[in-house]
């Protein structure tokens, strides 16, 4: 006979497995206890179990489980406190050394073109959206998800959209991922099962983007990018990914010439996935409208608050045309059949009373204002470099004065705590030198963008 106890049904102390089996069970107890012990599973201080709950738990007597219990005292693996219960002893427990603090490899002054300025997540904010929404909401809000999404997001999601980024969209129509990574997998699966299986790619672009592209079984093309955007006359597949507010890494907007070409092209029978990934943050006038507005039926638009709130939210949402629609939301739901329903549901509150909003105007201003000092260390620390891409987003491009070797730059910015990262590394065939950094701003602060540019110039002096 085989009994099991654990914290189901006991009063008090950690989950405990014990198998009792045959005869000597009180030899057994002991045994399986002083294991525990021993092996620190039962660290020192630890409530045990009452001997009623245990025995109840084993169906065995409860004074065979007292008598074990006394043993353990006696033998000084257990103590008992008076009116408070039976607890592992520091003397039996194992003593466990303190780790050595490991040395961190953080970069102190890391212009890496991917992150927002993550001590400036609303905390407070977000903390009274989820007590608000935990006080509000009814208990089947916590159930097995939708897998498009809680309907009280989209439909905060639609309102915000066609307000802000002129997209023409209806809650039906948006689909809630894990952010951009995800919604990017989720497409390349249904697109594949429309048998639609290359896609053209902006190069220089996001290597993440082409490598999960690629993981979800798509043929994936590089396209040239000019001081217009994508090339639109290049491509040659029937899908294509493109950054049209500001592109990655160089930049550019999209031409007006080239938005209406490319317009043409999706109407004619392409699919563009636009990822909108930073076009709240526009500095030198109002950010442009989605292209998916011109082209709603043949336009998929990708957004997230990776680079407005944070990307540890691991929020997104696909905008879908019809032909796309079934075939993503079948995907998701085999995939993880949702998103956490809390999550979603502040991130809708947000939305819904202005807040998000406001951070997002706060954060504009915090971020020109990098742009700025970055603009000011280069000009300072750099003669004869130029920057570029600076009218929106959170990166700039900066040309330098002559091309490096990439081999000698990241080492020797590195030893200086610098984190750069040259163009080059964005294409899909990089060369072994590069004459442009692509420098993100906004998760520094303004006297660490002043140093990190003065160390950059030392480190392209000694090279």
């Amino acid at each position: 006979m085989t009994n099991l106890a654990t914290e189901e049904g006991t009063s008090y102390g950690p989950e405990l497995l014990v198998r009792l089996r045959g005869g000597r069970r009180r030899a057994q107890l002991e045994d399986r206890l002083r294991e525990l012990v021993r092996d620190g599973t039962l660290g020192a201080g630890s409530r045990m179990p009452s001997s009623r709950a245990l025995a109840g738990d084993l169906g065995v007597s409860r004074r065979l489980v007292v008598d074990a219990y006394a043993q353990l005292l006696a033998e000084g693996y257990l103590l008992a406190r008076q009116g408070a219960g039976t607890f592992v002893a520091a003397a039996g427990a194992l003593e466990r050394e303190t780790p050595a603090p490991q040395a961190t490899s953080a970069l102190q002054f890391d212009f890496f073109p991917g992150a927002p300025d993550l001590a400036s997540f609303p905390r407070a904010l977000w903390l009274r959206a989820t007590r608000e929404v935990l006080r509000a909401a009814p208990d089947s809000s916590f159930a097995y998800p939708d897998a498009r999404g809680a309907p009280a997001l989209r439909a905060a999601l639609a309102a915000y959209l066609r307000r802000v980024r002129g997209v023409v969209v209806e809650p039906d129509a948006i689909v809630v991922c894990s952010g951009a990574t995800q919604g990017l997998a989720l497409l390349g699966r249904a697109l594949l099962r429309l048998d639609m299986r290359s896609i053209d790619v902006e190069d220089p672009g996001l290597p993440p983007h082409r490598g999960v592209l690629a993981y979800a079984g798509l043929d994936v093309h590089g396209v040239p990018v000019d001081e217009e955007g994508i090339d639109v006359e290049a491509l040659s597949a029937p899908v294509a990914l493109t950054t049209p507010a500001h592109q990655c890494p160089t930049g550019v907007v999209l031409s007006p010439r080239r938005r209406g070409e490319l317009v043409r092209w999706a109407r004619a029978g392409g699919i563009v996935i636009e990822d909108d990934y930073d076009a709240e943050f526009r500095y030198d006038r109002a950010p442009l409208g989605a292209l998916q507005g011109l082209a709603p039926a043949s336009v998929v638009y990708l957004g997230t608050v990776s680079k407005t709130l944070a990307p540890g939210l691991r929020l997104g949402w696909l905008v879908l045309p019809p032909t796309l629609l079934d075939a993503v939301v079948e995907a998701k739901a085999l995939d993880d059949l949702g998103c956490s329903a809390l999550e979603q549901l502040v991130l809708a509150r947000l939305l819904e009373t202005s807040a998000y909003d406001r951070h997002l105007r706060r954060a504009r201003r915090r971020n020109r204002a990098r742009r700025d000092a970055l603009l000011a260390a280069v000009a300072r620390e750099l003669p004869g470099a130029r920057v570029s891409g600076v009218s929106a987003g959170l990166h700039a491009l900066v040309h330098l004065p002559r091309a490096v070797e990439l081999q000698a730059l990241l080492p020797a910015a590195a030893e200086r705590s610098l984190g750069v990262y040259p163009r080059e590394l964005h294409r899909i065939e990089p060369r072994a030198h590069d004459d442009a950094l692509v420098m993100g701003y906004a998760n520094l602060s303004e006297p660490a963008i002043a140093e990190g540019v003065r160390r950059l110039a030392e480190v392209i002096g000694g090279l």
